[in-house]
């Protein structure tokens, strides 16, 4: 699968399929390029990359010892200053010693605040997630199959059978269902005092594959 893809081409194949042949391959490099384009549309909404990477957040110190992550879930803080300061980590050996500790979600800080001042506060980390969670998978499989069965009417609102009855067509983006399998891990960046942007560092996949 490739990198940042969100779902596999079988498992899009296995949920077109109907009765018992198996999904033909002739449209196999449409439905890569659709899921492709799917798991972009998907992270776009959600304001987010799912796959794990290293990022850089640039914040205003809020004057507290507390500061939520803008991606989750975190697996670890690569580097922090605050003012141009280096703050080490708090070492579980040290009595609780100054520096900093962090969750999936948040950064906590021991004998030390995050002054209030304009973009004084850097953080390199590592979020996101080494398999992409199932239910994630499931909502591009089923965006790829709707963008897929809708590439035959392209424009059309309703239609008319032929027994008198008209169906109509959804104009949604996408549907309540596959938005509510995705919505818990959309995000919500501050609005002010906030940057994020990739980290290429040793770590990161994305570099790792570009470079191959």
């Amino acid at each position: 699968m490739p990198y940042g893809d969100l779902c596999q081409l079988s498992d899009v194949t296995a949920w077109l399929q109907s009765g018992q042949n198996p999904f033909p391959a002739t449209d196999d490099a449409l439905l890569g390029r659709l899921i492709t384009a799917a798991s972009r549309f998907i992270e776009s909404w959600l304001g987010r990359q799912i796959a794990a990477a290293d990022w850089v957040e640039i914040r205003d110190g809020n004057g507290g010892q507390r500061l939520a992550f803008g991606n989750f879930p975190v697996t670890a803080v690569l580097s922090l200053s605050i003012d141009g300061l280096a703050i080490p980590p708090s070492l579980p050996g040290d009595g609780f010693g100054a520096g900093y500790v962090f969750s999936p979600t948040e950064l906590a800080l021991r004998g030390y605040v995050f002054t209030r001042r304009a973009q004084n506060v850097i953080v390199t980390y590592t979020a996101g997630y080494a398999a992409v969670p199932a239910d994630i998978a499931q909502a591009c499989i089923e965006l790829v199959c709707q963008r897929y069965r809708e590439r035959t009417r392209i424009g059309e609102v309703s239609k008319a059978l032929m027994s008198g009855e008209t169906v109509t067509f959804s104009q949604k983006d996408m549907s309540d269902s596959i938005k509510t399998l995705l919505s818990q891990y959309r995000i919500a960046a501050p609005v002010v005092g906030f940057a994020r942007m990739p980290a290429p560092t040793a770590s990161d996949p994305a570099t790792l594959a570009a470079a191959l």
